[in-house]
């Protein structure tokens, strides 16, 4: 294992609107020993992004999964060769010295560190405050990929299943526990979530709330659609706000 520097998983799929972004604040706030795209086939100039990125840096590793994100995450995975990793989401852009601020919680009990998302354009310091509490309370009912700072030796064994499409961070998170690691959940690191434009609208978000209730279990839907509708009533100040702009 390499202690020195960190393998990092990005999951893209048509995903050329942050990439080079994202890829930037990745390069420039971790040590990278390898960077491990998986790629869902993507159509757009995604892959194009990936080589440039590989012709400069030498270090990036690039694997295809046309299956589901269990699947691509569990291949991306299986190329870590480092003792921590990093999953980072293609549509996010890390913080500066992310990697330096993760590493103040690492401790022999610790499984995984996850840095805090915040969605971009979100400047009203009181909605801020209750997003930033509510998300918490979210990856700590179901975790979340969007950028995880993860020891290897909690999940090199881990069986993620194929099918699993929506709420493979979830299978992650309750993975690490069972292995005894705790999950260190941080306000700083954190990321600038891009959300895509579909999430902008009524039917994108009431999409969230449909999935954590198909996907969501028992004991945490009732917490998960109360949070999630928070997203939703987001959606429609942020639409509000954008109309009285004009």
């Amino acid at each position: 294992m390499d202690t020195g520097h960190v393998d990092v998983v990005v999951l893209t799929k048509n995903s050329e609107q942050v990439l080079e972004k994202c890829l930037n604040s990745i390069f420039k706030n971790v040590p990278v020993h390898h960077l491990i795209v998986v790629d869902g086939y993507s159509t757009d100039s995604t892959l194009e992004i990936v080589k440039k990125f590989r012709e400069k840096y030498g270090n990036v590793v690039l694997l295809k999964d046309n299956g589901t994100r269990g699947s691509a995450r569990l291949k991306g995975i299986k190329e870590v060769d480092t003792e921590w990793f990093m999953f980072v989401d293609s549509d996010v852009i890390l913080c500066n010295e992310w990697y330096n601020k993760a590493k103040t919680f690492v401790n022999d009990d610790v499984g995984a560190v996850w840095g805090m998302e915040v969605w971009d354009g979100m400047r009203n310091p009181i909605v801020l405050k209750l997003f930033l509490k509510i998300t918490r309370k979210i990856f700590e009912m179901r975790g979340g990929t969007h950028d995880l700072f993860v020891r290897y030796d909690a999940i090199k064994d881990i069986d993620i299943p194929r099918d699993l499409h929506v709420f493979e961070d979830t299978f992650i998170k309750e993975w690490i526990v069972k292995k005894g690691y705790k999950l260190a959940a941080t306000y700083d690191p954190y990321c600038i979530h891009y959300r895509p434009s579909f999430v902008w609208t009524m039917k994108g978000s009431v999409g969230l709330i449909i999935d954590a209730i198909r996907y969501g279990t028992l004991q945490k839907m009732p917490k998960l659609v109360l949070a999630y509708g928070f997203y939703a009533g987001y959606v429609v100040y942020r639409s509000l706000s954008q109309k009285l702009k004009y």
